[in-house]
């Protein structure tokens, strides 16, 4: 480190630049006030040839800072991944479940019964349903009512959600997770798949899932629960898939409903943050699934090594 005098003042030559700080001003200089004391610091900064020798404290300086940052990191994710839920908030919550009679579905009506909370249930198949009624009233729920609909009908979200008004008095909660498949026999690239997709009222109805089963229904529910979410200020849980963040292969027709399922509520969350709207949109984005019946749907699609 090199040390010189300049215009009345101190300084040093490190890292490649002469620094100079300054206690009495010189002409052309930038002032800088000094927080603790009334005087007043120069800085000057001019290049220098790369051989000058690196300033002893600049090593120090640049640990502290690395320190201070890796910190603060941990602290912002400390605050963002803090598990602070508390089970007895669902004491009493009335919850909308959608697609419960199997699979995600189901294991969230039961751990919804455990904690207490009044539940509408609604899938397709009425028997399973049943079944999954009498399993949350042995876990403890007060009250569980069902509802059978095809979300294909376009009059079924409105009938569910009305069901459960009528039932529970309003809604603090509610959860769509129901799905369909691709039809059988049905090539991700085809315009067979494509005309499924987009296929929507009023083209006639079909058992087969669509656009309505896997996006539409989606919008119908929620904007027929909103205004009683609203009242509650209560949670909106929207149960989607990696698929709709990273497609993959062979997966066409559903990574494109489940993209517009994130594009819909990751707008409809600003739009209610913007009018001051307290409701809670959560998207809990599913991984992939190493099935048998998903390798099996794609082994003729895949050529062999």
């Amino acid at each position: 480190m090199e040390r010189a005098e300049k215009g009345g003042g101190r300084g040093c030559r490190c890292g490649g630049l002469d620094r100079w700080w300054l206690w009495r001003g010189g002409r052309g200089s930038k002032a800088v006030a000094s927080p603790n004391t009334h005087q007043t610091r120069w800085l000057w900064a001019r290049p220098v040839p790369a051989t000058s020798v690196p300033c002893p404290s600049a090593g120090p300086q640049r640990t502290m800072k690395v320190l201070l940052l890796t910190g603060l990191g941990a602290l912002f994710f400390a605050y963002y991944w803090d598990d602070n839920f508390d089970p007895a908030s669902l004491q009493g919550a009335r919850v909308l479940l959608t697609g419960a009679s199997a699979g995600v579905g189901e294991e969230l009506a039961y751990h919804y019964a455990r904690l207490g909370s009044h539940l509408v249930l609604t899938a397709h198949t009425e028997a399973l349903l049943q079944k999954v009624v009498g399993n949350c009233r042995k876990l403890g729920a007060p009250k569980v009512f069902y509802i059978a609909a095809d979300m294909a009908s376009p009059e079924a979200p409105e009938s569910v959600v009305q069901f459960a008004l009528d039932k529970l008095g309003g809604l603090d909660y509610l959860v769509l997770n129901h799905i369909g498949g691709v039809p059988a026999g049905t090539r991700a690239r085809t315009p067979q798949a494509t005309r499924w997709l987009m296929q929507a009222p009023p083209l006639p109805v079909t058992r087969e899932c669509h656009l309505q089963v896997n996006f539409l229904s989606y919008v119908q529910l929620t904007s027929r629960a909103l205004p009683s979410l609203t009242d509650s200020k209560g949670s909106l849980v929207v149960v989607s898939s990696l698929l709709g963040r990273v497609p993959t292969s062979f997966s066409t027709p559903y990574s494109a409903a489940k993209f517009a399922l994130d594009g819909f509520f990751g707008s409809l969350r600003r739009e209610l943050d913007v009018q001051d709207v307290n409701v809670a949109i959560t998207m809990c984005v599913l991984g992939l699934r190493d099935r048998a019946s998903a390798a099996e749907a794609v082994r003729d699609e895949v050529s062999p090594c």
